[in-house]
């Protein structure tokens, strides 16, 4: 993306009422952040209260699958602009699974376009993922409930923008990673940490191809996705492009962290069924002029230098 459009997007957003959901996650963190500093006038929400110093960022405390919550949630805060990334991150296939992605993953979007098609928005940016099937490739089903209820909740969002008007735009977000990452569980945290601690990450085979894409380029694209004319009712992919095996990416983690520790592959099974591909950026390029601009070594350069400066807070965290 050109320096020109980011400059014309931030000016674009400033003075904008922006709802953020998942405010307090990994890229409602990122993404708030930025929306603060083009100018915008930000309300997040989270399920346990926030301590914050940012005057500039107004915390709401709140269920969303709760539609009472997300009613009142529109009443006050009006918003111009919504981003929904409210979601239960874990793509396992585990039974276990089924009733929180359910809940948190689907109810809750049914309720933000529910809350957005009665009090209205300038537009509702969904957070899709990879892991949607795609019946063009023979992909019949989902293949965890995660993948099910992202699936749904797109599914959602075309047909509340085809009945009832509502301005949707779908994000479907690749495998993303950065810095202040706060999962511990997620590959790339939990590899650097365990290399940083002086232990050999276990890890699957690491066979599995996955387009990595850095936090800030995802923020970037929410942010055109938000400002961009004519793109209500598509989906939109947020990716680099390309493929890196899960083995390349932890082997250049453990490069940069250089602790002479060789991560163990084959320890761990890996998941049944999960998707390979990458995001049509072509076509990204084309509907909102975006593009990654942040390689994969230079982000995982800035992601292992963040975890080596709060690996005392982090461990402090782990052991709790």
């Amino acid at each position: 993306m050109s320096e020109y459009n980011q400059l014309e997007r931030a000016s674009g957003i400033r003075g904008q009422r922006v709802l953020v959901t998942g405010a307090s996650g990994f890229i409602g963190a990122h993404l708030c952040q930025r929306l603060i500093e083009c100018g915008a006038t930000v309300h997040g929400i989270s399920r346990h209260p926030q301590r914050t110093h940012n005057m500039q960022m107004a915390w709401n405390t709140g269920d969303v699958t709760s539609i009472k919550t997300v009613r009142e949630l529109f009443r006050v805060v009006k918003p111009d602009t919504v981003y929904h990334l409210a979601s239960h991150v874990m793509g396992a296939p585990n039974l276990e699974h089924v009733l929180p992605t359910f809940h948190a993953n689907l109810e809750s979007t049914v309720n933000i376009l529910t809350a957005a098609a009665e009090a209205g928005c300038r537009r509702l940016i969904l957070t899709g993922s990879l892991a949607e099937p795609d019946i063009r490739n023979g992909e019949l089903f989902p293949s965890a409930p995660y993948a099910a209820a992202k699936w749904a909740s797109s599914g959602y969002g075309r047909m509340f923008h085809a009945l009832y008007g509502v301005p949707v735009v779908i994000a479907r977000v690749f495998m993303v990673y950065g810095p202040a990452q706060r999962d511990l569980s997620k590959l790339i945290p939990y590899t650097v940490l365990s290399l940083l601690q002086g232990k050999a990450p276990k890890i699957s085979s690491g066979k599995r191809m996955v387009d990595w894409i850095n936090v800030h380029d995802v923020v970037d694209g929410y942010i055109a996705l938000a400002e961009v004319a004519g793109v209500e009712g598509s989906t939109v992919e947020i990716g680099s492009g390309e493929l890196v095996s899960i083995r390349e990416i932890v082997a250049l983690a453990a490069d940069l962290v250089d602790v002479g520790i060789a991560p163990c592959f084959g320890e761990l099974p890996d998941r049944p069924l999960e998707p390979i591909r990458k995001a049509d950026i072509l076509q990204t390029y084309k509907a909102i002029a975006w593009k990654p601009s942040i390689s994969l070594i230079e982000g995982l350069k800035e992601t292992v230098g963040w975890y080596r400066e709060h690996l005392g807070e982090l461990v402090e965290i782990t052991n709790r």
